[in-house]
């Protein structure tokens, strides 16, 4: 790690820092099926099938799912909008841009 150039420095950080965002939408996950899945089958088994298909019984799974669709846009919708590579191509142009300033 020592002999890194400042650009490959930033990229193993860069990679390293998506894998922990990556890491950490797999555990949310995790914990959201295990629990969803605890609290469904305990609450079916205490009301009974009669009483288990109300909005009461998933309004937590719905909620917490919606914010697990939050958090995988953002760990991994990052390029849907911007594109591979986004960030480096712009400091790329406006490196260039300002090497080419009249103003310097």
């Amino acid at each position: 790690m020592e002999n890194l150039t400042e650009l490959e420095r930033q990229r193993f950080e860069r990679a390293q820092k998506r894998v922990k965002s990556i890491s950490g939408f797999y555990k949310h996950l995790f914990a959201y099926i295990l629990v969803n899945l605890f609290l469904l089958s305990r609450h079916y088994f205490d009301v009974g099938p009669e009483h288990f298909f109300k909005f009461s019984t998933f309004s937590m799974t719905f909620f917490w799912g919606f914010g697990l669709m939050v958090h995988a846009a953002s760990v991994f919708g990052k390029n849907i909008f911007l594109g591979e590579n986004w960030e480096e191509r712009k400091i790329n142009e406006i490196m260039k841009r300002e090497k080419t300033s009249k103003w310097e």
